[in-house]
């Protein structure tokens, strides 16, 4: 009889349900323990649902900053031009009824994909029993809703689940007034006056798209500017864009406390300020899901921070132990996650695999403008990481910009001095995701500048630019500049 290898995978999330299609192609018996939905907080709670309403936020700001530059009349009966009015206007409980459809439709997908591909999903919370057998093998203990439980044994268990929003002690979420990210969708009305706890991406996600709906938006940063962890060019484009559009943008201020006085919420700083506002959204970080799941006990090694170790074909300390995802602390992303699952199962599975390489990853946040980002970056350069050549081209330069009415923005290019090879990028633009996609290609297969610079792009395009930063690093390179 042939023996069908037997995975186990916790956590429904895109490292868990990219991994079960992986497992299940390559003739495993999967077995996906999920508490939640398929999809997991990326879709779910977070990536998705966000992602979703900053999609309407995107329309309203592009209608609100364009139309009379691109000459749109707006016939209507708001008031006079001296009084505050917006042309258009957003109904919030429609919209959050909208974005929780097509959270569960794409849970549902993936759901009906994994199932399809012969894999079981279990509902439960799931945890690691002991150490490894005699035989190699693990058993996870199934905890379902009703308090019975399962015991499955498996070869290889793959943990992947995720993380929960940071709590402040003295800043509790009531999921009315004060909200922490995954309770915002449950609003029917727009916050009249919105404070923003926090100024990372998620912070500054939420920030934008309040603001373009319609709230007055107050964010709160701890640090000396929005965006502390992205390129600083592209944080200062950003901040700038929202204190010209109204957002009153605390810079160096850290939250204490946030308390509801009745139909308000008061704000704390940490020098004894006060801020108030109608709702408050706490985006202070995310907690590691590693508690209670015996890992410990199992020869899991967990960091002080409560994120499991992995190596870089994610394997944990434990033999026949992997991790994905948020709870590995390696990069909060849906894309990282799902491809620290599939080399999880190529490892485990002796299928060919290379191991993560994290400075081919691009990543987004999506505010407006957004701003992408893939491979080394200017604080890399700056720190003597890696010697690079840098060029910045403005956005206002290009014509598909002018004829937009898009302002703000611009594209940088780092390549190797020498030899010209792309090793990052940063874009900020709208559909800025979309943009980076080149420079992650060149990124990911040691392309040139010179290569950039002779290919095709539309004219005109804002594609364009890319090409013209790569024409001015090659022509830099040529004469000995930079």
């Amino acid at each position: 009889m042939e023996y069908v290898t037997r995975i186990v995978i916790i956590g429904g999330g895109p490292g868990g349900y990219e991994a079960a299609l992986v497992a299940a192609q390559l003739g495993a018996e999967v077995t996906v323990v999920d508490c939640d939905g398929l999809g997991g907080a990326s879709v779910l709670t977070d990536c998705v649902p966000s992602k979703t309403l900053i999609a309407t936020a995107e329309v309203m700001t592009t209608f609100d900053s364009s139309y009379e530059e691109l000459g749109i009349i707006v016939a209507d009966d708001t008031p006079h031009i001296d009084q505050p009015a917006r042309v258009v206007g957003v109904d919030l409980g429609k919209v959050n009824r909208r974005v929780k459809r097509l959270a569960l439709a794409q849970s549902h997908d993936i759901t009906a994909s994994v199932t399809r591909a012969g894999a079981r999903v279990l509902r439960g919370r799931g945890r690691l029993e002991g150490m490894q057998g005699l035989d190699g093998s693990r058993k996870v203990v199934v905890r379902a809703a009703d308090g019975s439980e399962e015991t499955l044994v498996a070869d290889a268990v793959l943990i992947a689940t995720g993380g929960h929003p940071r709590e402040l002690a003295d800043a509790q979420p009531d999921g009315e007034r004060i909200l922490n990210w995954t309770q915002v969708y449950d609003l029917d009305e727009l916050p009249e006056e919105l404070i923003v706890v926090g100024s990372g991406v998620t912070g500054a996600e939420f920030a934008g798209a309040y603001q373009a709906l319609g709230s007055r938006v107050t964010l709160v940063s701890s640090r000396d500017r929005v965006l502390p962890g992205e390129d600083p060019d592209a944080a200062a484009v950003l901040e700038d864009v929202f204190r010209r559009r109204g957002m009153n943008v605390m810079a160096r201020s850290r939250a204490a406390s946030a308390k509801r006085v009745g139909d308000r919420v008061e704000v704390t700083l940490a020098d004894g300020r006060v801020i108030t506002g109608s709702h408050c959204l706490m985006a202070v970080g995310a907690i590691p899901n590693s508690d209670g799941m015996g890992l410990e006990e199992a020869g899991v090694k967990v960091q002080e921070s409560g994120h499991i170790w992995t190596d870089k074909v994610s394997r944990t300390t434990a033999p026949g132990v992997y991790a994905a995802g948020d709870v590995t602390g390696i990069f909060a992303l849906a894309s990282v996650a799902a491809m620290q699952g599939r080399i999880a199962m190529y490892h485990f599975l002796g299928d060919a695999v290379a191991p993560l390489n994290l400075k081919t990853v691009s990543s987004n946040v999506f505010t407006d403008p957004e701003i992408a980002t893939v491979g080394y970056s200017q604080s890399d350069v700056d720190g003597g990481v890696i010697d690079a050549r840098v060029v910045k081209l403005p956005l206002l330069r290009n014509p598909r910009a002018k004829m937009q009415g898009i302002r703000d923005g611009f594209v940088k290019i780092f390549c190797r001095p020498g030899t010209g090879i792309v090793v990052g990028g940063v874009v900020v633009a709208p559909r800025a995701s979309e943009l980076i996609h080149p420079i992650s290609l060149a990124v990911d297969n040691n392309l040139t500048v010179e290569q950039i610079a002779k290919a095709f792009t539309v004219y005109p395009s804002l594609s364009g630019s890319i090409a013209e930063v790569a024409r001015q690093l090659h022509t830099r390179k040529s004469t000995g500049e930079g």
